[in-house]
């Protein structure tokens, strides 16, 4: 299955880091170097003018990104998970801690594509441990196949942040 078939879910605050990402793009970045441009070509000679030939460039890409952003504002789901904020089942949003192995504790978020973030343990929805958490509550207990084997989790923790 390709991204673009994947149902797009995000967070609020997720959702909010992207439209700043767009509105950062459209009215900062790109008037910038519009500007940039149209000095470079008034200098003469286009075809060896490396500021004018960097900013067309550049400009492409900033062009490519705001469209890409554009869509995907357009085509995104925004999931307010507070709604669950006393659920002790996992649903998209949450934040769970487990008990892997008997040994090693783990705080995950269950997160959007766009905002996944290994730092952070920010997890996508679609990851194969989200999927496995999702629907489940505190106390479950499964095991979870890994590329190491199979980890034994207990689920310790359900927090809608």
């Amino acid at each position: 299955m390709s991204e673009d078939t994947l149902k797009s879910y995000i967070t609020l605050n997720g959702y909010g880091k992207l439209k700043e990402e767009l509105y950062n793009l459209v009215t900062k970045e790109r008037p910038e170097l519009v500007h940039i441009i149209n000095w470079a070509a008034s200098n003469g000679d286009r075809s060896e003018n490396g500021d004018y030939i960097y900013g067309k460039r550049k400009l492409r890409e900033v062009d490519k990104k705001i469209h890409y952003l554009t869509k995907k504002l357009e085509n995104i789901t925004v999931v307010d998970y507070t709604t669950h904020k006393h659920s002790p089942k996992i649903y998209f949003g949450a934040t769970v801690e487990i008990f892997r192995n008997h040994k090693e504790t783990l705080k995950v978020q269950i997160v959007g594509q766009d905002e996944i973030n290994p730092s952070l343990n920010h997890i996508s929805w679609n990851s194969p441990l989200a999927r496995a958490l999702l629907g489940r509550q505190v106390g479950d207990e499964f095991n979870f196949k890994t590329p190491n084997g199979m980890d034994a989790i207990e689920i310790t923790e359900v927090l809608y942040i």
